[in-house]
């Protein structure tokens, strides 16, 4: 479980991957509503920006997989349950600094 001290932390850092992949996604012309249906799925945004051309270090592209699959995002916002198992936090802020990194490298080059 998170420490309490850290879980406006956790959502913050998933905020911010979700919103990176949606500008990335957005930028190379995925339509709006798609991205939308996504929901919170980190996963199926990340299989997406991969292939337009976004290139992850595969320990940060399986922990997107795992914060997907594991439903990080819903279980922080929507009240942490004592048995959900979640990422240390200082996977998730390395995974956001990646990501953050390496979309504004793309969206730089794209203008």
């Amino acid at each position: 479980m998170s420490k309490p001290n850290h879980i406006p932390r956790r959502l913050l850092a998933l905020h911010s991957i979700e919103l990176y992949l949606d500008a990335l996604l957005l930028a190379k012309g995925v339509d709006h509503t798609t991205i939308r249906g996504f929901e919170h799925n980190l996963g199926e945004r990340t299989r997406i920006a991969v292939d337009a051309g976004l290139v992850l270090r595969s320990r940060t592209a399986e922990h997107l997989a795992i914060l997907s699959a594991n439903r990080e995002y819903l279980v922080i916002r929507y009240g942490p349950a004592p048995t959900a198992k979640l990422s240390q936090i200082n996977r998730v802020m390395a995974t956001l600094d990646e990501l953050s990194r390496k979309v504004r490298r793309m969206l730089r080059a794209a203008s």
